[in-house]
């Protein structure tokens, strides 16, 4: 990728200027998993953390989350989780093990300092290294890793209407608990875990009715065990045909068809969905029982508003007090690293050891919803990041890199918070 030219920042002459070996974004479990990776490999590290805290995403979630994969198979690598948090880890004590982990691993992790920017840094003609805006810092390092994840902006659709609706909206990372909903008719859109766990926990916490808007019927799988996750692991290497078969054949086993209650079949596999679109299928929390017993009843997809009413993709006309939007979020790659590595679709071009041609030594990491679980796999994914980048180091040193005299954030003043994956 070649750095277009740029005027010079205004903070360039009084930035601090540093040469780090390998700079990471984001302080969550990928961020953290590849600086201990990297550490036991005897390759310094240094973590950038726009917050104040690690594991600041899981801090922001809704109060009654937790793993929908088991505690056994959900570890970073190098520490397990506690047996003392249960087989499915609630929230706070995924914040507790993340401090743990840093703690234990001793990471250099700099808090409150987001990255605004990351731009590539040429000599020769050739990208040599990447600068790091940091506010009132600049650093340089040879190695990024950009552990930011796939939730770090929230997505809320621009429905049409909406600005004349009397009762509240709220994105889901705002809802905390189901508390203040008591006694009140609430929609929740968006087919995901955590539109159907905001649904299951409004109508058994005593909303008045909750209606589930889905627009595309998601693969539900049972969370009773570790069963499917172990399936998902032992799939994992099948084509994506023979994934779709076995994990659909067991879906219809152990789970009932709710098109009668409103809510068809999955049209596509859980593997043809999760390696296309990253989609993870809806584990059960009571999101099955509660359609069966109509606490939750699912609907068309949200078009629109008009006045106190919701229009549906079908034409119907619902009265909500309240809508609480799970409608996903957004990776905010293209302010952080520019569009030349991020795809159409805001993801990277490439992730893990690999690297883009165009963006040598640029690494992201957590960026991939695996069926056999986003922890488990992050961690294998953070392994061999560290591998790939420890082998590099080895081979051609840990020579210091130049300060290129020129800062491409000057161009771009919004800033971008390092969140993590």
């Amino acid at each position: 990728m070649r750095s277009a030219a740029a005027p010079v920042c205004a903070r360039v002459d009084r930035a601090e200027r540093r040469d780090i070996p390998v700079a990471i974004i984001g302080a969550g479990p990928s961020g953290l998993a590849v600086a201990a990776e990297l550490g036991r490999r005897g390759v310094a590290a240094t973590v950038f953390e726009s917050s104040g805290h690690v594991a600041a995403s899981w801090r922001g979630y809704y109060d009654h989350l937790r793993l929908h994969t088991v505690r056994a198979l959900s570890g970073m690598p190098g520490m397990r989780i506690s047996r003392g948090f249960g087989r499915w880890v609630a929230r706070d004590d995924m914040v507790r093990y993340l401090e743990d982990y840093a703690r234990q691993h001793d990471l250099d992790v700099r808090l409150s300092t987001p990255v605004d920017r990351i731009r590539p840094v040429e000599r020769g003609g050739v990208v040599d290294s990447w600068r790091l805006c940091t506010g009132s810092t600049t650093a340089t390092a040879g190695t990024v890793v950009v552990a930011t994840g796939l939730n770090r902006t929230p997505h809320l659709p621009e429905w049409p209407g909406q600005d004349a609706f009397s009762g509240s909206v709220i994105h889901s990372a705002d809802y905390r608990t189901p508390e203040p909903y008591e006694g009140r008719s609430v929609l929740v859109a968006g087919a995901g875990n955590s539109g159907a766990e905001i649904a299951v926990a409004l109508a058994r916490r005593g909303a008045a009715r909750v209606w589930w808007a889905v627009r595309t019927p998601p693969n539900i799988v049972p969370a009773s065990s570790d069963r499917l996750q172990r399936l998902g692991i032992a799939a994992g290497a099948l084509p994506t045909s023979a994934a779709d078969l076995l994990t659909t054949t067991f879906e219809r086993i152990f789970l009932p068809n709710l098109t009668a209650h409103g809510l068809p079949r999955a049209r596509e596999g859980l593997y043809t969905r999760a390696r296309r679109d990253e989609v993870s299928p809806v584990h059960d929390r009571g999101v099955v029982d509660a359609i069966r017993r109509e606490r939750v009843q699912p609907v068309a997809a949200v078009a629109g508003f008009d006045r106190g009413q919701v229009v549906l993709a079908d034409g119907t006309r619902i009265r909500p007090d309240d809508v609480v939007a799970a409608t996903g979020y957004r990776c905010g790659l293209e302010r952080l690293v520019g569009p030349d590595v991020v795809s159409s679709r805001g993801m990277p071009l490439a992730r893990g050891p690999r690297t883009a041609p165009e963006a040598p030594n640029l690494h992201f990491v957590g960026f991939t919803n695996h069926p056999s679980g986003h922890l488990r796999y992050a961690g294998l994914e953070a392994r061999a990041t560290a591998k790939a980048i420890g082998r590099r180091l080895r081979r051609f040193g840990d020579r210091p890199v130049e300060h290129a005299p020129e800062c491409a954030c000057a161009t771009a003043p919004e800033r971008v918070s390092g969140e993590v994956a």
